[in-house]
């Protein structure tokens, strides 16, 4: 069952994270399934991250640190400059890198630090 109001919510703040992303052709929407999509946005943006509990810098530090952690790097190259939008300073993300090195494991954060200096280079700090 949908959630017009949660999916609207979802969808705006989706919008947010990824504003000034360039889109791949190859990551196409049509390469998911409708429902996931659905899902995505209504339950995990839409609910998930307006929760009350933690503003979204924290929510997306998080979602930072949890993908630095798996080395999912396909996933940073969303949620840094989706941090970035949100008003993270780049400095901030660099430190939880490091930190994460020391519990994550030093590849993991050396394919973040790569990532980090594509999707956001330190001349393009936000003020």
């Amino acid at each position: 069952m949908s959630d017009p109001e949660k999916r609207k919510k979802g969808i705006a703040l989706f919008k947010r994270i990824t504003e000034g992303q360039p889109r791949n052709p190859s990551s196409s929407r049509s390469s998911v399934p409708a429902d996931f999509s659905r899902y995505s946005m209504e339950h995990l943006f839409g609910d998930v991250w307006q929760g009350e509990d933690l503003d979204f810098q924290a929510r997306s530090m998080i979602t930072c640190t949890v993908l630095v952690s798996l080395n999912r790097e396909a996933e940073l190259r969303i949620h840094f400059p989706g941090a970035r939008n949100l008003g993270i300073e780049r400095v901030k993300i660099e430190a939880m890198i490091t930190h994460v090195a020391h519990y994550a494991g030093w590849p993991a954060a050396a394919s973040a630090f790569r990532v980090l200096g594509e999707v956001w280079p330190k001349e393009e700090e936000k003020s």
